[in-house]
């Protein structure tokens, strides 16, 4: 048997499991790949909000990377929320050093509006989208890293989700440096479970691409993914609930 391909998740925890790195897991087991985590942060959370968080030590998350890539490997990486720009720094560091494709997802804010990211780590994430794979912004992330023009100015490869976008249709938007932009589209799936669409998303295709697979097939089959994931949602919670992950085995 071919062995599974192996996806470290840098994120924080949700205690809910709807998003973060229980929802990492899920997408990465599903999928077929072998789940390995660091997490950068304990948030008290379910589908109405954040009530809390703790982030770890940048040492603690150092030695989380540390202990995963010296003994089992990594095929792929997916970052998610950092918590601290000490965190943000250590994780570029440790990953500037590996030759696997890094997925981030520049995780501000929550689907419940909570948020996750201060000013200050928002900076640190300059050095992690230099050295991204793909950045994955949603609408009001990209606003604060300044838009399309913004990332041109960076020169990096990412994905403009539309999910939080006004209209009938969802539209997201591969950019890369020097080549044509290419436009997946599809009908609005209408429902309010939609909480870690952002981190099924991300992990996915992390976990497409750690298995052999080109970013524009990685990133339609995470399309996918989610799409039948947010399709299956079984309704829990009073706010935004969490996704189907179980039903897309």
């Amino acid at each position: 048997m071919t062995p599974p391909a192996r996806i470290l998740s840098i994120a924080g925890s949700d205690s809910s499991g709807g998003a973060g790195i229980q929802a990492d897991i899920k997408t990465i087991t599903v999928l077929g790949g072998y789940a390995m985590t660091a997490i950068t942060a304990i948030t008290a959370q379910n589908t109405c909000g954040v009530t809390d968080v703790v982030a770890l030590s940048p040492q603690m998350v150092a030695a989380q990377i540390d202990a995963c890539v010296s003994d089992v490997g990594v095929d792929a990486v997916k970052i998610g929320m950092l918590g601290s720009p000490e965190i943000a720094h250590v994780v570029a560091e440790r990953l500037e050093a590996l030759a696997v494709p890094v997925i981030f997802d520049p995780v501000m804010i929550a689907t419940s509006g909570s948020i996750l990211a201060d000013k200050a780590t928002i900076a640190g994430f300059e050095r992690l989208m230099a050295l991204a794979t793909l950045t994955t912004p949603n609408v009001p992330e990209l606003a604060v890293l300044g838009g399309d023009e913004g990332m041109a100015a960076r020169g990096v490869t990412y994905i403009a989700k539309g999910g939080d976008a006004d209209g009938p249709l969802v539209e997201d938007r591969l950019v890369r440096p020097g080549r044509e932009a290419l436009t997946w589209s599809a009908p609005r799936i209408e429902t309010r479970h939609s909480h870690g669409t952002g981190c099924t998303f991300s992990s996915a295709i992390a976990t497409c691409m750690g298995r052999g697979e080109d970013l524009v097939t990685a990133i339609a089959q995470a399309r996918d993914f989610v799409r039948g994931a947010l399709l299956a949602a079984p309704g829990f919670g009073a706010g935004h609930g969490p996704l189907g992950h179980h039903a897309m085995a």
